[in-house]
This record gives C-alpha cells, structure tokens and sequence, in this order.
C-alpha cells in the first residue's frame, strides 16, 4: 500500500529508468472492511517482461487520486472510469466529462460500490456534451447509436468540410451491462460462462485470461497438454476473426465476391471450431486449471487449417491484384506510430503502426515460450497495413497450430486449483485477436469473487480511430471503421 500523492512520480521514475508505462488501473470499494477506497495501478515493461502492482488507498471521506491523465492518456480513460463506477474523482483532469454514465443516471449512483443496490430510472433525453467544432463552411453529421445492421450501438459525430473530416468524437456505453458486477459473489470456476460472453468473438481470448488470474492467485501453473491445447484453441479464434475481416474490408471497398468467399472460408473454420470444442465459438474449451477435452480423435486439426488458408491466401491474392481495392486501402484512415503510441493502442492496430508489441512474445503465456511467434509489423498505418496485419497473423496462425499439434506433449488436461487466497490480487493476460486482454481478480473470505476487472483492447483502441479519421472523407469512415473492428461489448462492461 503506498500514498496515492506519489504515484505521479512513481509513474515517471518506472518510464524514464526503465520504460515501462500503466497497462491498468482498477478501482475497488474496500469501505466495509477498511473504511476506503482502493486504486491498483499495474505497470508493464514488455522487453524484460515484468509486472509491477501497487495499491493506494482514497479516504472514503474524501475519495479522490491524483490524475496521471497529462502523463499518459490511457490512464485518463481510467480515471473517467473509476470516477463514474466508483465516484472517486481524479485531482487535475483535464476531462472530467463522464465517459461511462449517461445523463439520465442519478447523481449519486455509482454501480460498482457494494452499496450499489438495484435502481429504476429511465432515459430523459439529456444530450451528451460534446465538444463543438465551429466555423464558415463546417457542419455536423451524427452517426448512429442505431446503426443499419447487426451492429451494437455506438454514437459518431463527424465535424466535416464539404466531404473532409475534420474532427469526429464517439460515444459509447449505451449497451453498459454491468459485467463486472456480475462477477461478484460467483464461485471462481462459475465466472468462465461469463468471461467468454465479454465479447462473442473473443471467446478464448477472455477466458483465458481469466483462467489465467485465477491461476496465478492460486499458485499452480495448466498441465503441459493443456497449455498447447490453449495455445492452439486461441490461433483458432484468431484465424477466423482476421478472414473474416479481410472478408469485410473488401466489401467496405465495393469488392462483394471476396467477402461472400471469406466468410465461406470463416463458416470451414467454425465447423471445425465445432468439432474441436463442440461450440462454434469455441465456448467450453478453457477451464480453470487446463482444458475442457482433448483434440477430437479422426479430426486433421492441421491440415484443415492449412487447406482453409490456402484456400484464403487465393482469396488475397485476387483481392490484392484489384487495383480499385488497393487505391481505397492505401493511405486512407492513416494512424501514426507516435499517435498510437500517446494512445496505448494494442494488438494489431499497433502493430500496423509501427509499434512491435505482442503478449504472446513480450509477457509468454500457454506454450508461447516453447512456441516462439513471429511478430507481424507494417509502417504505414493505413487500412492496408491493418489488412496486411491480418493476413500474415492468420498465416502464422496457421503455422502455430501445426507446430503446437506435432510437439504436444502428453499428459492431464487439467490441475486442481485448490484454495484461493482471499484478499489478494492476481492477474492475467493474453493476446487476443485484437490485442493484449487483462482480467484482474480478487476473491473474498468466502472464496466467492469480490472484484473482477476486465480490460478489452477496445477501451484502448476506440480513441485512436478518430485520429485516423482525420483528412478522410465521411465515405471512408465504413471502411476505415472496420480496419479497426474494435468491440462495442468489451468496450461497454
């Protein structure tokens, strides 16, 4: 437990002496056992791939923290958080405008206290404030929250001259369901249902992760078997995600026949996520302490990835010889890499934009240390590197799930986790498909879940958009919107 007045200092002295940046902030409502408010604060250096945890302590009387939002502007993201779920505000923001809560909320409602019993209240209308842009010639196009298909909502507002964006802020949280709440008072084992529904497509990806955090609270590590198993179980879920967004960026671009192929390759490979898991999403697959069941007997599991990405890679090829195709995915929605470094921006956004990041190398996990990954890294930014991100990651997807098939060692599948510690923070990570996820953990005298914190890479990623957007045209948004793909449910907890 340290003051919370030093962690600004603490903060410097970890990035200039050692390079390492905020990667979490959680809050939690520690009042009925120490009278306080907690704020954990979790560092990370991905070079030497080491963690640190530190705890400072709000008085409940007066529940405020120093604000690090000048410092590194993730960490403003998570004090708006914090001060909308908890009510403990953050001393010299520079943006205190709420980011969870909508209008309509009561003023002293605060969902993520433990006196936060149930409220009725209803939507009255109360617009958000935006920040206007003014001046000869710019005017506003609002987009959304309902949106035309199968989409969850999300509120866009482009200021634009003529065609040209000059400015677009979002707005989400209109889905806000609470998960993190619903954590609370289940045994450990009963939170994976809920962890894998954080973000349908991202099933092994949440999971895992927290699998993982109760692993590392308990003190035991998965079986061997169950590590490749896990490994292999997560480049599944990455493979079909990125040919399904290869699928649709090319519709975005007009180019209908890739798309319709695509997501022909995409429903191979769910049927064989089916027959792997028995659930098309992979759900079921990780459980506390290894895996569920054991590859199928009778099933290739590699050599139908590799016929599904050869099948692909002609998709690709076909698409990438369009010259229609290119010129719309050549220097259009373009993030630059200091932009998304000031930004936190994870996984394959990142990777895009010249930042070489991946937790599957950088922080090892499952059997990623004796399956080294090959890194994929574009400098350009634009919409074709995040495409050209997706097809070598699906690539080497494929090459992981070979390997990890043909070195899997034999053994359990699964190891008792035993007694958790109450009062203790754990965590765990992985790499999902959109990039690095962190669920933090902590149970109770009960053993019961006491606080579970969830850290999508939307949360990170969903601000950086409106930079690439910036000198575009609003036709372009569709396309350059879904080079990002980031989740409106992982984002809206």
């Amino acid at each position: 437990m340290i003051d919370g007045a030093v962690v600004p200092a603490l903060a410097e002295t970890l990035r200039a002496a050692f390079g390492a940046e905020l990667a979490l902030m959680v809050g939690d409502d520690r009042r009925a056992e120490r009278g306080v408010f907690e704020v954990h604060y979790l560092f990370e250096q991905p070079r030497e791939n080491w963690f640190l945890h530190v705890t400072a302590a709000v008085p409940a009387s007066d529940p405020t923290i120093v604000s690090l939002a000048t410092f590194h502007y993730p960490a403003s993201r998570f004090e708006r958080e914090i001060q909308d779920l908890f009510g403990i505000r953050a001393d010299g923001h520079p943006d205190p405008r709420p980011l969870v809560r909508h209008g309509f909320w009561p003023e002293d409602y605060y969902p993520l206290r433990k006196d936060a019993g149930p409220r009725e209240f209803h939507d009255d209308g109360q617009p958000f404030p935006f920040q206007e842009v003014g001046g000869e010639g710019v005017y506003e196009i609002p987009v959304g929250p309902v949106h035309a298909g199968v989409i969850e909502p999300g509120h866009f507002r482009f200021s634009v001259v003529g065609e040209t964006i000059i400015d677009m802020k979002s707005r989400f949280y209109f889905t806000h369901k609470g998960t993190e709440k619903l954590f609370e008072g289940r045994a450990p084992a009963d939170g994976v249902e809920l962890a894998e529904r954080i973000s349908g497509d991202t099933t092994v990806g949440h999971a895992l992760a927290y699998c993982q955090a109760l692993e590392a609270l308990a003190g035991v590590e998965a079986p061997p078997r169950a590590r490749y198993l896990r490994t292999v179980l997560l480049e599944l879920e990455r493979l079909y995600n990125h040919v399904a967004d290869f699928g649709m960026i090319a519709n975005d671009t007009g180019f209908a026949v890739a798309h319709s192929h695509c997501f022909r390759i995409r429903e191979r490979l769910l049927r064989l996520n089916k027959a792997v898991t028995g659930n098309r999403l992979l759900r079921n697959g990780v459980v506390p302490g290894g895996v569920r069941a054991d590859l199928p007997a009778g099933v290739d599991l590699a050599a139908e990835v590799e016929a599904a990405i050869r099948d692909f890679d002609e998709i690709v090829a076909i698409s990438l010889d369009n010259t229609l195709l290119r010129d719309r995915l050549e220097q259009t929605g373009t993030l630059t890499t200091r932009t998304a470094r000031d930004h936190g921006a994870r996984g394959f956004v990142a990777r895009a934009s010249g930042i070489e990041t991946d937790a599957r190398r950088d922080h090892p996990f499952a059997a990623y240390a004796e399956l080294p990954v090959k890194v994929v890294v574009f400098e350009s930014g634009d919409v074709k590197a995040r495409t050209l991100v997706r097809v070598e990651e699906a690539r080497e997807s494929a090459r992981l799930i070979r390997r990890a098939v043909e070195r899997m060692p034999a053994g359990p599948l699964t190891v008792p986790l035993g007694p958790l510690p109450a009062d203790q923070a754990a965590f765990g990570l992985t790499e999902g498909w959109r990039g690095m996820i962190i669920h933090w953990v902590m149970v109770d005298g009960g053993g019961k879940l006491r606080r579970v914190k969830v850290l999508d890479p939307s949360f990170l990623n969903w601000r950086p958009l409106s930079y690439a957007l910036l000198k575009n045209i609003v036709p372009d948004f569709p396309l350059c919107n879904k080079s990002f793909n980031q989740s409106y449910s992982g984002n809206d907890l």
